[in-house]
């Protein structure tokens, strides 16, 4: 309800406000006000019950109506609007026609944009403004009827007749005329309860019930075309009745605004005082039905449910979460976990993945750039981009990388994603104990969150990402569950298809999912997981290979990381053979790649200080860049005594030499061993010394050695754990040669587990072990018959210079590595004769 402030009848001062001249004829900021008893005076010169029918100026309202016997102020800007005041002030009675238009917009309406019932008003105050507007004062004089409308120059001229009100019930008037009153006094009370009796009194003293139904239809904040309906309402009833209906409305809407206030205070508390406001604009805008912040993340969450390509399943599981969220307060315990879980259901590729990049060649050239050698694994990439481009339908591969560290086996995962033109995640499995780490925690409990395998997804943002599981040999296991229990489902593909993570609880594809699991060692993964993938060995690097892999990506890397051009520092092939051998000790190359560092940092350093000759670092400046030599190479022994053999051994930092050696023990019994020997070389140890005893006659052995005399057994390094069958071919060459008195070949390096029946059965890490016997100067080594094809593998160079002896009984190998050694027959003994 607009407020206005009470003005005596007779006074028209001037008391409205400029509008913008934008609006047309609107309305000014004034006090309407009854005329009372001088509305009855006919200005245009007769009584009011003379009607003559005399042209007058119409002046057209855009968004008003001016009521009989009511005080309206105008502001006055299109030029018709002011020729028409301008002609009624050049009358006597400065009388006009003022009536609304049907459409606001239209700039010069005419008869038919009219309506038919205005109001004769005459002109009690004029003032002009500056901007050429008039700001005009009118009082509303009678209803009339427009006639005829003509145009006279710029303005509208009508011939108007009067509109009389028609006969009223006396009853129904005076049941209409008190429901008004009570309405009215309803509305005083709500607006200003001090004052409520006051207006009432004022009101009641109107005599005529129309002029208080055109008094309030000015005060109200009414449209305009409610407006007009009061002006046109045929009897002073329906005028009444209509009144009543917009003032219950306006009750209404005032007693919803005090609803809404009682409720923004009930909720305020001592410490929440501050927060009034906040309170009282959520409540109005709850009201209103206009959205809160919680209610424009939820319209966004819809939308992002609605653009995501979700399964039918997930999609009714999605629709059932977020009618619940909608229900649900925003101060819920239920609210956050809700919501987070519908994010997470958006935000994954349930059926986005990329495009493979299916170009062979090009595929080949960008593992060749990242990675030297490793063929084996390039082509099985190879093998699958070609398969993939036959049958786009077919499983992705499940792949393990196994082999010792620094070799690439993590970086070869990030060159196949870009070969194949995948986004490429990576999830580090080593230390693991819990299970829900990848099948994620129930949203039961509280911080609970999706398995890292749907975080890489949803990270990914696709479904078929090359997905690196490291160090999958480091997974722990305790009364949390066994991660590898889990992963058998993840890397199964007749399961992964349908995989559940406790969290999200629906059901997620990974069948395209690339995965590749990395180990350092296969012994402690267990074997249905280890079945359910495709290992392939990535052996440590020769000598030759690390010069390589130095040359084409360690030192431009380096140079690159410390600032140093390339034209600035060279390390010629001899030095980097030097670091290699003297400096590091490992299977791959990070080690070499930390020492090249460390010479380029010191480059850096004289670059900086103003040196700015090139370096070429010789051999025997490395003690200056690196320090004194870390490593010695093992040489292999020239000459050996009686009781030594050299076997070979296999670590996690690649091959290795290694000498059994075996001593007497006069007056001794039994075998000792020494060197901290596992149980399975122990045993080999036993097995070896059985055999020896077994066949001492076919030796040339005394067997009363073996009866007086004790035996020990020693392995070094003392301070390094060994274990294994490989060194049983060692220990029984060992063992002949002690008891024979007569020394094993010097040149010659073995590795092969042995059996009681004299058999040399296959062992593993030839490649790293025939590397170690090259590197330490033996140019032969014995090997098992059944290991022919693990030669393969070995450079072609390192084939070249070796000699392989391959053997399957312990006969062959007596006679490579003792050839000296007295027999009674070169055959294998008759398996009775073994059991003597």
């Amino acid at each position: 309800m607009k407020k206005r402030k009470k003005t005596d009848e007779t006074n028209v001062g001037p008391e409205t406000a400029p509008t913008n001249p934008a609006e047309g004829d609107a309305p000014a900021e004034s006090n309407p006000q009854t005329a009372g008893a001088s509305a009855d005076a006919d200005t245009t010169g007769g009584a009011s019950g003379q009607h003559v029918l005399v042209p007058l100026p119409v002046l057209p309202l855009r968004n008003t109506v001016v009521f009989p016997v009511v005080f309206a102020p105008l502001t006055v800007g299109r030029p018709g609007s002011i020729a028409a005041v301008e002609a009624a002030l050049a009358t006597e009675e400065k009388t006009l026609v003022v009536v609304a238009q049907k459409d606001p917009e239209v700039e010069e309406p005419s008869f038919e944009d009219l309506h038919q019932i205005g109001t004769r008003a005459v002109i009690k105050k004029l003032n002009r403004s500056a901007e050429d507007l008039l700001q005009v004062l009118i009082q509303g004089i009678e209803r009339v009827r427009l006639v005829n409308v003509v145009k006279v120059g710029d303005y509208l001229q009508a011939v108007v007749e009067p509109y009389e009100l028609g006969e009223d019930d006396p009853a129904q008037l005076e049941a209409a005329r008190r429901a008004v009153l009570e309405r009215i006094q309803e509305m005083l009370e709500l607006i200003n309860p001090e004052r409520a009796e006051q207006l009432q009194q004022f009101i009641r003293q109107t005599e005529d019930p129309i002029h208080i139904v055109y008094l309030l239809g000015s005060l109200l904040e009414l449209e305009s075309t409610k407006e007009q309906a009061l002006l046109e309402a045929p009897t002073r009833t329906k005028a009444l009745e209509l009144l009543h209906e917009y003032l219950t409305h306006e009750v209404q809407v005032l007693q919803l605004r005090q609803q809404i206030q009682s409720k923004a205070r009930s909720e305020i508390s001592k410490e929440q005082r501050q927060y009034l406001l906040r309170q009282q604009l959520e409540a109005i805008k709850e009201e209103l039905g206009e959205s809160s912040p919680e209610q424009a993340e939820l319209e966004e969450l819809r939308k992002q449910l609605e653009e995501a390509d979700l399964p039918e399943l997930v999609r009714k599981e999605a629709e059932r979460e977020l009618k619940r969220l909608e229900r649900l307060p925003p101060h819920a315990p239920d609210y956050q976990v809700t919501r987070t879980y519908l994010e997470l259901i958006a935000e994954l590729p349930w059926n986005k993945q990329t495009e493979d990049q299916l170009d062979l060649a090009q595929a080949r050239q960008i593992l060749d750039e990242d990675h030297y050698d490793l063929q084996e694994v390039k082509d099985r990439i190879l093998e699958h981009l070609a398969v993939m481009k036959l049958n786009p339908n077919a499983e992705a591969p499940i792949l393990c990388f196994v082999g010792p560290p620094g070799v690439g086996k993590t970086s070869l995962g990030k060159s196949i994603a870009r070969a194949l033109g995948r986004k490429f995640e990576r999830i580090s499995l080593g230390g693991m104990h819990d299970e829900s780490e990848l099948r994620g925690h129930r949203r039961t409990y509280i911080g609970s969150m999706p398995g890292r395998i749907i975080q890489a997804i949803r990270r990914a943002g696709v479904k078929n990402p090359v997905l690196m599981l490291d160090e999958v040999d480091k997974l722990g296991r305790d009364f949390r569950g066994d991660p590898a229990a889990a992963l058998l489902e993840i890397l199964d593909p007749a399961q992964n298809e349908s995989f559940r993570d406790n969290y999200l609880d629906l059901p997620f594809d990974l069948s395209k999912v690339f995965f590749i699991c990395t180990a350092n060692t296969l012994d402690t993964i267990p074997r249905p997981l280890l079945d359910r993938m495709e290992v392939l060995r990535l052996s440590g690097y020769t000598t030759e290979e690390k010069r390589q892999i130095a040359r084409r990506y360690l030192i431009p890397r380096q140079l690159e990381a410390s600032g140093v051009p390339a034209d600035l520092l060279e390390i010629p092939d001899d030095t980097l053979t030097q670091i290699i051998t003297r400096y590091t000790r490992e299977a791959g190359v990070r080690q070499l790649e930390r020492a090249i560092g460390r010479i380029a940092r010191k480059v850096a350093m004289r670059i900086a200080e103003g040196k700015k000759e090139k370096v070429i670092v010789r051999p025997e400046d490395l003690p200056d860049f690196l320090g004194k030599e870390v490593y010695r190479p093992e040489q292999s022994r020239r000459h050996l005594q009686p009781g030594v053999a050299t076997g070979l051994a296999w670590t996690e930092s690649g091959g290795e030499i290694l000498y059994v050696e075996a001593a007497l023990l006069p007056e001794g019994s039994g075998i000792r061993l020494t060197g901290q020997l596992g149980d399975v070389m122990k045993e080999s140890a036993e097995a070896a010394l059985s055999y020896v005893w077994a066949h001492a006659d076919q030796l040339g052995i005394d067997v009363k050695k073996l009866r007086n005399n004790g035996i020990h057994i020693h392995v070094p390094a003392g301070a390094v754990p060994k274990d294994g069958p490989s060194a049983g071919v060692a220990m029984v060459t060992a063992l002949a040669s002690l008891l024979a008195g007569i020394p094993a070949r010097a040149d010659v390096a073995m590795t092969g587990e042995i059996t009681l029946s004299g058999r040399v059965l296959p062992v593993g890490g030839i490649k790293e072990k025939v590397l170690a016997a090259r590197a330490a100067g033996i140019d032969t080594v014995v090997l098992p018959k059944a290991n022919e094809n693990d030669l393969r593998e070995l450079p072609e160079e390192v084939r070249q210079e070796m000699n392989f002896v391959l053997v399957e009984t312990i006969d062959e190998l007596l006679q490579t590595t003792i050839p000296d050694l007295a027999r009674k027959t070169q055959h294998a003994p008759e398996p009775a004769a073994a059991t003597e």
